[in-house]
């Protein structure tokens, strides 16, 4: 299992993390299985938020985990909050407020029986977000000992600047979704100034911003031809591109999902990768490519598979 540094916090964890989103899918029994397997694989690092599961996923982690000081003292544990569930329609709201995040973390807390997390992310922008708030919440919970190191998901290169502003606390991660199929970050970055939608910026120099900056990008649906669509692995649709992934996965005696894996792991922003997988077999197949070796011609060839343009 390949290591890279966190950012400027001083951390070096797993460059995949095991991410908990569908623990609340599983039995206790189960769940302890798939946490086991992962940390066998090398992984340290696990990725939670309280809207999922409700909660559940993080109680179900500490009762399949029973973590005590010892084991506590080698795992990285992050948790998101921010989404609240309610309202009309699909979807729920969001609240940054100072008030929300200090009783966000103090759940967290509780449902994962520790007495502090190593990141906490704002899950998702909140366009109504007051960053003085925001820095209200942070400044208190690093006071307190209960977060150490701060992030967010899914923010525009603005919406960061406009947070750090007002937090003296480096912002050391951004949580975005990326895939070989899912490459909105980098396409526009590959034909500048072209009559393409692929030219179209969508993400604001996301990717170039955060390598500028040391903050660490996690990719969340490493698997995924969309939001939660499915995994592009074995779709028809998707026959060039897993023709190509199955060729390399047998050139490097590997597994398909390594090769997906090492896709994103292969990029010089040093990203890491979440494995929202409840197979423990998919972890391990996974594992795989955190340091699969992919020249610069074969992440083209799975990039131009994928049916985007190289000029």
């Amino acid at each position: 299992m390949k290591s890279i540094k966190i950012s400027t916090t001083g951390i070096t964890a797993s460059n995949l993390v095991m991410g908990c989103m569908r623990l609340k899918t599983l039995p206790v029994s189960e769940v302890k299985t798939l946490l086991h397997k992962a940390l066998d694989a090398g992984i340290n690092f696990f990725d939670h938020a309280d809207i999922y599961g409700d909660g559940l996923c993080e109680t179900l982690f500490a009762e399949a985990l029973k973590m005590t000081p010892a084991i506590r003292e080698n795992l990285f544990l992050q948790s998101k909050c921010g989404i609240c569930r309610g309202g009309i329609g699909k979807g729920g709201f969001f609240d940054f407020s100072r008030e929300h995040i200090l009783e966000s973390v103090d759940g967290i807390l509780g449902r994962l029986k520790t007495d502090y997390l190593d990141f906490l992310l704002l899950h998702r922008p909140d366009t109504l977000m007051e960053p003085e708030e925001v820095a209200e919440a942070f400044a208190a919970l690093q006071a307190s000992g209960k977060v150490r190191h701060f992030g967010v998901s899914n923010f525009n290169p603005m919406q960061i600047e406009l947070l750090q502003k007002h937090t003296p606390q480096k912002l050391s991660v951004n949580q975005l979704q990326l895939s070989i199929a899912h490459t909105p970050m980098i396409d526009s970055g590959l034909t500048v100034n072209m009559h393409l939608n692929q030219s179209v910026n969508r993400e604001g120099g996301i990717l170039e911003y955060c390598r500028l900056h040391d903050i660490t990008i996690q990719a969340w649906s490493p698997f995924q031809k969309g939001f939660f669509e499915g995994t592009f692995l074995g779709d028809p649709n998707y026959r060039e591109l897993n023709e190509v992934i199955h060729r390399m996965a047998v050139q490097y005696g590997v597994t398909d999902s390594a090769v997906a894996t090492g896709w994103i792991t292969r990029h010089p922003a040093r990203i890491q990768v979440i494995l929202g997988t409840t197979s423990p077999q998919r972890i391990v197949d996974s594992c795989q490519g955190s340091d699969l070796p992919l020249t610069r011609r074969e992440w083209y060839d799975i990039y131009k598979a994928a049916g985007n343009t190289v000029p």
